[in-house]
């Protein structure tokens, strides 16, 4: 039996295991079986919380097709929890890594307890080799795309993985994210890695509202580093300033990025647990 928890941040929820006291053998398979809303636990995606090398912790990602993801915005603010309420650190600033790749981290609390986290994303990868998405610019900024017959504008992002990012004016509440976001996810002819796809509505210079289509996943009612990438893009566009509140389904992240490509983004939000249990693996 493993021991694991489940926690969400904005909705976007992961199982969490900690390596420190448990093992699996086969992580793609498990992350397959703990994933299943009807068989399993039910997720976005299984965690594995285990020491670092380059920082002080690692996580290792999975999507629920048993996939590898490099980042996720909101797994990273509830590890950053988890460890700190495990007091494997006693420190509010500490650092963790997803594949290769470290982020800074700033706890606040309320009463004692962790109430927001902090996390410095990086800076946004423009390059479209690096995204990567094949097309002839250099960077793709507002780049028309067809997708099912309809003609969208698209910006593409890295932040540690690819983000297309659409923004329409129609109801998002209405829209229908699942055949889009799968054209753009599986469209490998522009997207060699598969892409995640936001569809984003300006609601004012320091509010927008987003829905995503996760690669290797399907509609979440979060995606942090979608969330970032949106507001790069919202500013790249001219569209928002550099705060920016987006909404999501699953609640609000405050993004921060100075427009400078070299800068990093700012990521702040909760993190909250569900529940915790054990299931044979």
């Amino acid at each position: 039996m493993v021991k694991f928890t489940k926690m969400h941040g904005c909705g976007n929820d992961y199982i969490y295991v900690d390596c420190f006291e448990e093992k699996i053998k086969d992580e793609k398979a498990a992350a397959i079986a703990v994933c299943d809303r009807h068989f399993g636990i039910g997720s976005d995606g299984l965690i594995l919380i285990k020491k670092g090398s380059l920082a002080d912790f690692e996580m290792v990602i999975y999507n629920p097709d048993g996939s590898r993801a490099e980042m996720c915005g909101n797994a990273i603010r509830c590890v950053a929890r988890y460890v700190y309420d495990k007091k494997y650190t006693k420190s509010a600033d500490f650092t963790i890594e997803s594949a290769g790749r470290v982020k800074y981290i700033n706890l606040f609390f309320d009463k004692g307890e962790v109430s927001l986290i902090k996390v410095d994303m990086g800076a946004p990868e423009l390059t479209a080799a690096l995204v990567p998405v094949v097309s002839a610019k250099d960077k793709v900024i507002g780049e028309k795309i067809t997708a099912g017959g309809r003609e969208f504008e698209m910006t593409c992002v890295s932040m540690g993985n690819p983000h297309a990012v659409m923004f329409i004016e129609d109801e998002l509440k209405s829209f229908d994210l699942n055949y889009y976001g799968s054209l753009f996810e599986k469209n490998t002819k522009v997207f060699p890695n598969r892409v995640n796809a936001e569809f984003a509505k300006i609601i004012d210079k320091s509010n927008i509202e987003m829905r995503v289509y996760e690669r290797g996943t399907g509609e979440t009612l979060a995606c942090g580093t979608g969330t970032c990438a949106t507001v790069v893009a919202a500013v790249l566009n001219g569209l928002t300033g550099g705060e920016v509140t987006v909404h999501l389904l699953g609640g609000d992240l405050n993004i921060s990025w100075s427009g400078n490509e070299n800068d990093s983004v700012f990521m702040t939000g909760p993190a909250q647990y569900v529940f915790t249990g054990e299931i044979n693996l």
